[in-house]
């Protein structure tokens, strides 16, 4: 009776568990497939959005403008590497067209292939769009047509700054450069818009910057499990007393496309693992904008404070970017309440500490896998009183399930007189029969917060463990782990020594070891191996605790004699 309610505790909890994970699937956010042509890389192409006209005194809103600056030179690209990225910068407009990102691969099978978190090949658009909003429309858009004196840029050796730099000079007398200033050892961007006004009136000018994008899959993502993909946004709150956290999901801009003006905040484009932001001053007014576009794409767009630019004089704007992975050690460092676009969801408060806790053993072990089995050591001793409570009640179960088996026997269909002698029995023998389920309910919390640190920490991305687990954010590719997994519960079941009556029960708990085998196949090879091995652990500990009550016994049953 103990063991089958432990069991059906778990497979209750699994059950429930990937029903959730299946109505995510169902009717969660629905990416677009990526197109492939089958032929070499090309670009692609999205229509344009309106662009932001400024107006002398408020914060710009936004109307369409004829392009500026266009020219008949041909599209040519810039390409930069760093010591973390390699980017292409387009010369129509400036825009970063693609950023790939050096310490990650797409999958594991292809190191080579690097991750783009913007790209705009292969059917995927994901952009980064900026310039400068005037009161005419002269001045420097994302279509303005730039020059630039390098076609490639590279950081050398001991070079901790890479400035790459476009120049526009309009016919009008005022003069643009657009700054892209990478940082070593950073994925933070300087977007910087100087302005020299050479013309004989003065000019009102804004910065704007926006990520646009079409809801795609860029590769590599994990099967059977839903991952967040759309804006998050730090919005003030009504009357200026702090900040909160909203993300809408890219497929519900549709009907929650939403506008805010105010000081500080920030704005980002997020997806599984990685996040792309803009970043303004905090001090400064600026508006922010999340909704669709032509051509099925998304925008999230950021329009700075307005400056005027009096003749004779020049202006800087600089706009932080934020394009790279959420890295848990310094993303509260970069803005205040960037830390937030790392999600566990309801379980954070256990996620966090757990990943906390995690990390520091893999400081100590430098493999993650071992870090698990160090975390399920240490979870089984914070819980060793209560697996000790469920491991003796089950020894006491089996051992008075012949008396537990002639109440059955002899009370028949009087299942009152049978809940009463059946209670009499538990104090009378001073076993409490609940006690077995106290660990599984204070496990379950942890084995789903450590579901969900294996699948949002960016840290355990590909993690590689021992022999054929090279991905322990994926599922055992050879299903060893779960039939292990599989014949560990079998040997719980034995050892517990209890016989069910019932045909049919007897029948489900024969199958739930299997049942349980099929469910951890989806599971990350991760999380199977810390249920595993707290497994192993538990089957030590009710072998030496039963030992140890049978030899309390039978000393008492020495002394007696």
């Amino acid at each position: 009776m103990e063991n089958r309610r432990f069991f059906l505790i778990a497979l209750i909890g699994v059950v429930l568990f990937f029903t959730y994970q299946a109505w995510q699937q169902d009717y969660g956010p629905q990416a677009q497939p990526a197109v492939s042509t089958g032929a070499a890389p090309a670009t692609a192409t999205v229509a344009d959005v309106d662009v932001p006209v400024a107006t002398p005194g408020q914060t710009p809103a936004i109307a369409p403008t004829p392009d500026a600056g266009l020219g008949t030179a041909p599209e040519s690209r810039i390409i930069v590497d760093t010591d973390l990225v390699t980017a292409e910068i387009s010369t129509e407009g400036g825009e970063l067209r693609r950023l790939a990102l050096k310490d990650y691969s797409v999958t594991k099978k292809n190191p080579d292939e690097k991750f783009a978190l913007l790209d705009d090949r292969d059917g995927h658009y994901f952009v980064l769009q900026s310039g400068l909003a005037g009161t005419t429309a002269q001045l420097i858009t994302h279509k303005t047509r730039y020059t630039a004196t390098q076609t490639e840029y590279h950081m050398a050796a001991g070079q901790d700054q890479l400035d790459v730099v476009l120049s526009y000079t309009d016919p009008s007398g005022y003069s643009a450069r657009k700054i892209y200033r990478f940082t070593r050892g950073s994925y933070k961007i300087d977007l910087i818009h100087e302005l020299d006004n050479s013309s004989a009136a003065d000019i009102v000018a804004s910065p704007y910057a926006r990520l646009v994008r079409t809801n795609y899959q860029a590769g590599g993502e994990p099967r059977f499990a839903s991952t967040f993909t759309g804006v998050g946004f730090y919005e003030q709150k009504e009357g200026g007393d702090g900040y909160r956290y909203k993300k809408t999901k890219l497929d519900k801009l549709n009907k929650d496309a939403y506008e805010a003006n105010q000081t500080g905040g920030w704005i980002a484009m997020l997806q599984h693992y990685f996040v792309a932001a803009i970043l303004p001053p905090p001090d400064q007014t600026a508006s922010y904008t999340a909704k669709p576009t032509q051509g099925q794409a998304y925008m999230a767009q950021y329009v700075g404070q307005t400056q005027t630019i009096a003749a004779g004089t020049q202006v800087s704007f600089d706009t932080p970017l934020y394009l790279g992975p959420k890295l848990q050690d310094g993303l509260d460092d970069i803005v205040p309440g960037f830390e937030l676009t790392l999600d566990y969801g309801i379980l954070t408060p256990i996620s966090e500490p757990l990943f906390w806790l995690l990390s520091h053993l893999h400081g100590w072990t430098g493999n993650w896998g071992f870090a698990i089995i160090l975390l399920t050591l240490l979870v089984k001793v914070m819980m060793y009183k209560l697996s000790e409570a469920q491991y003796r009640s089950m020894a006491k179960m089996k051992k008075f399930a012949p008396k537990i088996q002639e109440l059955k026997e002899r009370f028949g269909d009087d299942r009152e007189r049978m809940q009463k002698a059946m209670m009499e029995l538990y104090k009378k023998e001073g076993f409490n029969p609940l006690a077995g389920c106290w660990p599984l309910l204070v496990q379950f919390p942890v084995f789903i917060s450590l579901y969900w640190v294996l699948l949002e920490s960016v840290e355990l991305r590909q993690a590689s463990f021992i022999f054929w687990l090279n991905d322990l954010t994926s599922p055992d590719p050879y299903y060893v782990l779960p039939v292990l997994f599989g014949v560990s519960m079998f040997i719980q079941q034995k050892l517990s020594g209890q016989q069910v009556a019932d045909p049919t029960q007897q029948k489900i708990m024969q199958l739930m070891p299997i049942m349980l085998t099929a469910f951890f196949t989806f599971f990350q090879s991760g999380l199977v191996l810390y249920w595993f091995v707290s497994n192993l652990i538990g089957i030590a500990q009710q072998w030496i605790i039963t030992r140890r009550l049978e030899s309390a016994d039978a000393a008492k049953a020495a002394v007696k004699r």
